[in-house]
């Protein structure tokens, strides 16, 4: 690995950074407090070209890979948005990566240059109420008649359902009790959301309120065979091409965040006098911030290593949990040891610490629970015995 970002990533990671200067806290306080979507931002991503990073120039991506994703999705958390922002293009990078790679050429052309433009918002949908962390557990259903597909089910805490125009859904189109393997038997469709068959219903949270999370019920949806990505019963397997790179963003995401509350704890530290000194020269201040600062950039080097397995074409499913794992634990770390730091201005909205911390247990428990991470890299790296 060559650990020198080249002009392409460097020009990449600044302009990133100057999209997002544009956009202050006070922007990102009204739409935490409103909780509305932040489409001024979502159009500022567009017109850089943001949500094609990934895609091939032929689709009208920018032709990149999920390091420079990574780069992006980092740079965007450091901002004054955090997770908020990172919501925005965050699904349009990984959620479609399915399509790409399992898609046929008809599907690649109708769909992903839209999205690269920013013109078709989508949604990964695969959590359900009683098939959390537990996929093959999923009981969303598409029963095949003839040409289409009849769904039905239900899915839980989608974000950006309610702006999307098609979902990536996971659904059994065989029972769990018909396969050999309960990894077989699932099936990934392409399906329509602005629908009456779809219902959409928000569900309020504590954070991360620019982008809503959804419960979605789906109710007798017909749709053409021609909705399905990559082989029938061959959905799990396929969903993998979004699930690593998604671990990945997250885990670059979780360190973002973290370095920028250091950041701001820092600083606070070096200004903030009491009893005659800054309380940044007393090692109770100054330890824990350079503890954490150490083990967010530690986390770095996991994410940027998994990515580049990735983008090598090399296996990285452990790296790419162990890097989700290290990344969010730090950063969760960190913004407590930044809450401590501004002490009680902490939890004054106006140096938006308490947003940060509202935002980053988030990353603790989706898309994957760290417990269970711990358990995956138990099992598939150190081949113990699987506890699940």
């Amino acid at each position: 690995m060559d650990f020198n970002l080249s002009e392409t990533q460097l020009a990449l990671r600044e302009s990133t950074r100057q999209l997002c200067q544009g956009f202050d806290s006070h922007y990102w306080r009204r739409i935490d407090d409103e909780k509305i979507f932040p489409e001024e931002f979502a159009k500022a991503c567009v017109a850089a070209g943001l949500p094609g990073t990934m895609l091939p120039v032929e689709l009208d991506g920018v032709g990149l890979g999920v390091t420079e994703a990574a780069i992006v999705l980092q740079e965007i958390a450091a901002s004054n948005g955090g997770l908020d922002a990172c919501s925005v293009v965050h699904m349009g990078m990984f959620g479609l990566n399915p399509i790409l790679v399992h898609g046929n050429e008809e599907q690649k052309r109708e769909y992903l240059p839209r999205a690269a433009r920013g013109e078709l918002n989508s949604c990964f949908l695969v959590t359900e109420p009683d098939a959390g962390v537990d996929t093959t557990r999923i009981t969303t259903t598409a029963r095949r008649e003839g040409d289409t597909y009849v769904v039905n089910g239900r899915k839980v805490w989608i974000s950006r359902a309610a702006q999307a125009e098609y979902g990536l859904l996971l659904c059994r189109t065989e029972p769990y009790s018909a396969v050999e393997r309960k990894t077989d038997g699932m099936t990934l469709l392409f399906i329509p959301m602005r629908v009456p068959e779809v219902i959409i219903t928000e569900i309020p949270k504590m954070g991360r309120n620019g982008v809503s999370s959804n419960e979605v019920v789906i109710d007798g949806l017909r749709v053409p065979a021609s909705c399905r990505i990559g082989e029938e019963g061959n959905g799990f397997r396929h969903l993998l091409d979004g699930i690593n790179p998604e671990r990945i963003m997250i885990a670059a995401e979780a360190v973002g965040l973290g370095l920028n509350v250091i950041e701001r704890a820092a600083a606070y530290a070096r200004d903030r006098v009491v009893f005659g000194r800054p309380i940044g020269q007393n090692q109770g201040v100054q330890l824990p911030l350079a503890d954490a600062y150490s083990q967010l950039k530690l986390a770095e080097l996991a994410t940027f290593e998994a990515a580049w397995r990735y983008d090598s074409g090399l296996d990285c499913g452990a790296q790419a949990n162990m890097a989700k794992l290290r990344a969010t634990e730090a950063a969760h770390y960190a913004v407590n040891v930044a809450f401590e730091t501004f002490g009680g201005y902490g939890y004054a909205k106006e140096y938006d610490i308490e947003r940060f911390y509202r935002q980053l247990p988030l990353t603790r428990v989706a898309p994957v629970t760290n417990n269970l991470t711990k358990a995956f890299i138990a099992t598939q790296v150190l081949g113990l015995p699987k506890s699940y």
